[in-house]
């Protein structure tokens, strides 16, 4: 898979932007705020039906605008597919595939897979357990559409089954055993696809993290989940005197985690920065070879300003790992552009090195 044209209109900064990536790299380079990673975004968006950033689709549109629209065609397994994402104030986002409108979005996630790498993951290390849920949730959505509805049809449960929890008068026994087991049967499924997604992940990260430090630390990856001890019906029944003081279920998936250690300690307070943004680009580059293995076909890759707090002898190892044959199409930024001619002087790519400013191509 590779994108062979985009065209962005009011999409954050970008007013309008027309761009033929390299087939291999393109590299966007520039000052803070001229757009790169707004473009990034837009590739995002058309992979995974929204901003990286987090944003609402409306927040994404252009200042003094009434709509944006990002639009990109695709070479995917030798046939053309066109993808396109716009949005309006008045009427919000359509999401199309050759024209057609999606009923679902999530039935277009891991039609064009992507892994992204930027400064914002280190929230992944500093941040709570939500981060890293929400994490494994996008890599799993990617690689399995039925994912999502589990997902979905936990979260309906578990808000039905607080909501219940903090009634004094109309509380009902029956009512609660039918939400538990939907709650349960939800979980089983949600927890069995998480766990095996760190197990396969664990030696591609291993992998990574060793070619890009230079073998010197040791990583794990695990995964921590009270349905580890039992099947959360049972975790319910046992759980439920204080669920009922505490007004909200302190036990199941929802309270999953992703331990990241280095060398046998956790890497929030053991490493340092450089070592953190390491396990970061190793776990997404675990990721990278995951999907590629899984959906037969290598994922785009965006890197965003990943050359901070790296050594020169990492960046030189991490652009050793990417020019790989299993990396397919990537898209680089970095705020100077000698920086980036000097690393590529010797790599044998095809690819092109962008200035943008005032989000247009210079």
């Amino acid at each position: 898979m590779h994108l062979k044209h985009l065209s962005i209109v009011n999409f954050k900064n970008i007013r309008q932007l027309e761009l033929e990536p390299a087939a291999k790299l393109t590299c966007l380079v520039g000052s803070n705020g001229e757009g790169k990673t707004n473009l990034l975004d837009a590739l995002y968006l058309l992979s995974m039906c929204k901003s990286s950033a987090g944003l609402t689709d409306r927040q994404c549109i252009c200042h003094g605008e009434d709509f944006f629209l990002v639009k990109g065609a695709y070479d995917v397994r030798g046939g053309e597919e066109v993808v396109s994402c716009g949005c309006t104030r008045a009427d919000g986002k359509v999401f199309k595939r050759n024209a057609t409108a999606y009923e679902r979005l999530a039935d277009h996630v891991g039609m064009l897979p992507l892994v992204m790498i930027s400064p914002a993951d280190s929230a992944l290390i500093s941040e709570s357990g939500d981060e890293r849920r929400r994490y494994l949730n996008s890599v799993i959505a990617q690689l399995d559409s039925s994912y999502l509805d589990a997902l979905a049809r936990y979260g309906k449960a578990l808000q039905q089954r607080n909501k219940m929890l903090k009634e004094a008068q109309a509380f009902s026994f029956e009512v609660l055993d039918i939400v538990d087991s939907q709650l349960s049967a939800c979980a089983a499924e949600v927890f069995g696809k998480r766990s095996q997604l760190v197990e396969d992940l664990m030696p591609f990260f291993q992998k990574y993290y060793e070619l890009i430090s230079q073998g010197k630390e040791q990583v794990q990856l695990s995964y921590a989940s009270d349905l580890k001890d039992g099947s959360l019906l049972e975790l319910l029944k046992q759980s439920f005197a204080r669920d009922r003081a505490l007004q909200f279920t302190s036990v199941g998936v929802h309270r999953d985690d992703l331990a990241m250690r280095l060398d046998g300690y956790p890497i929030k307070k053991l490493g340092s920065q450089g070592q953190q943004k390491t396990m970061l680009l190793a776990l997404k580059l675990a990721q990278v070879e995951l999907l590629q293995q899984r959906l037969d076909m290598p994922p785009m890759l965006l890197l965003d300003d990943i050359f901070d707090k790296l050594d020169m002898q990492r960046v030189k190892s991490l652009i050793g790992v990417i020019s790989h044959s299993a990396f397919g199409q990537i898209f680089l930024t970095d705020t100077s552009k000698a920086r980036v001619d000097g690393l590529l002087r010797e790599v044998q790519w095809n690819y092109k090195v962008l200035e943008m400013k005032g989000g247009e191509l210079a």
